[in-house]
Parts: C-alpha cells; structure tokens; sequence
C-alpha cells in the first residue's frame, strides 16, 4: 500500500525552491476538466520564479476521502512540466492527517518521490489538541487515536487555522516551519495561495502558461 511506503522524516538538504500545488474545478460538474497550477517560489524570499498549468477530464469519480485518485494525476502532470525543481511541494490538502494516512500531498510525494507537505483548510479527521491562541505563529497538534497527524496553525493572527501534515519526506516540525515562513499577510501560505489563484484563472481562461 502506498501509505505505508510514506516517509516521515526530513530527507532533503537546503530548501531553495517551494513549489504550490492545487487543483481547480467547476463544482458538481465531474465531466468538466479538472485545472491544476504549480508555481515554484525563491525560498525563503517568495518570489515567483515559475509557474505550470494542466487540464484533463478524468474518469475517476468524485469520491469524498479519494480525492487522490481524481487530483494527483493532474497535478503530476503539471509538474512534469516544470523547468525549475523544486525541493519541497506544497499541496493544498491533507497528507497523513487523511483517513487513510494518504491524502493527496502524500499520495503525490510517494509517486514521485518529492519531498511534500499536506497544507489543508478544513480537517478530515482528529482533534485539536488544546485551544489554539489567537496570534500568529502559534499551533497545537493534531490527535487521531492517540496519534499526533498534524499540527493545527495560526498563519495570520485572529484568522482561521490551517491543517498542517508530513506529506512525504518531511518531517511534521518541518512542514511546520516552512509553511509559517511561507505565510505573508493571508491566511493561505504563499505557495498554496498563488497555486490556489493560478487554477482559477486558467479554469477560467484567463491565463496560459
């Protein structure tokens, strides 16, 4: 099984490039193409150095928990499109905080071997570990059967949280840090936040790469 076959531990250097990762769609229209966009940024400065974008409609249904199976191989494409290599993918989604101990950061870290980390808005399973204080830069973890899966994150003060997770060949503190280094101003850390916008515009039409 791929989820046993996931990494948990930094197995990477220095961290030059982050890339973003994330899929956009029309809703309740599964026979509509899903749009992924990667873009990679200078780390830790977050200059956009490049960006890739992918279309396909795909057989595979819409399956809450196997979203995976839908997204991953969309994403992969794109990201066989990239010039730049980046050491570390982000992925708007869970990694081993999933049900399966697989979501998509850690179903698309194992199949091609990057190193990833699962970036999530909402969770799938676990609870929070205590109350997250309001300011920046604070988490608690994330618990499921007495296991820690994640960290819970405060990018922005007041705002949100979001699901932090070991994707793949990253370690759960690692990821921590990266995507707190990553946040600037907005809830979403600039990787997942420009891929997030990149999808959009290209389901739209408004951009090509």
């Amino acid at each position: 099984m791929l989820a046993e076959k996931v990494i948990k531990e930094d197995q990477f250097d220095k961290i030059e490039f982050v890339a973003g990762a994330d899929i956009s769609n029309e809703a309740f229209k599964p026979e509509k193409p899903l749009y992924a966009a990667v873009v990679v940024l200078a780390y830790p400065e977050m200059e956009l150095v490049e960006w890739v974008s992918y279309s396909k409609v795909t057989d595979f249904p819409y399956i809450p928990g196997l979203l995976a199976f839908r997204e991953a191989p969309v994403i992969i494409k794109a990201l066989e499109k990239l010039k730049t290599r980046p050491d570390v993918i982000m992925v708007d989604g869970h990694g081993v905080a999933h049900p399966r101990k697989l979501g998509i950061a850690s179903h698309i870290g194992v199949l091609t071997d990057y190193p990833t980390i699962g970036c999530a808005k909402s969770v799938l399973v676990g609870t929070p570990d205590g109350d997250l204080p309001a300011p920046r830069d604070n988490y608690v973890n994330l618990i499921w059967h007495k296991e820690v899966i994640g960290n819970v994150v405060r990018t922005k003060d007041n705002v949100a949280p979001v699901y932090v997770s070991t994707g793949h060949k990253v370690g759960l503190d690692t990821a921590r840090e990266i995507v707190l280094t990553c946040a600037r101003g907005y809830r979403l850390p600039e990787p997942t936040r420009l891929a997030h916008q990149y999808a959009n515009l290209a389901r739209k039409g408004g951009l090509t790469d």
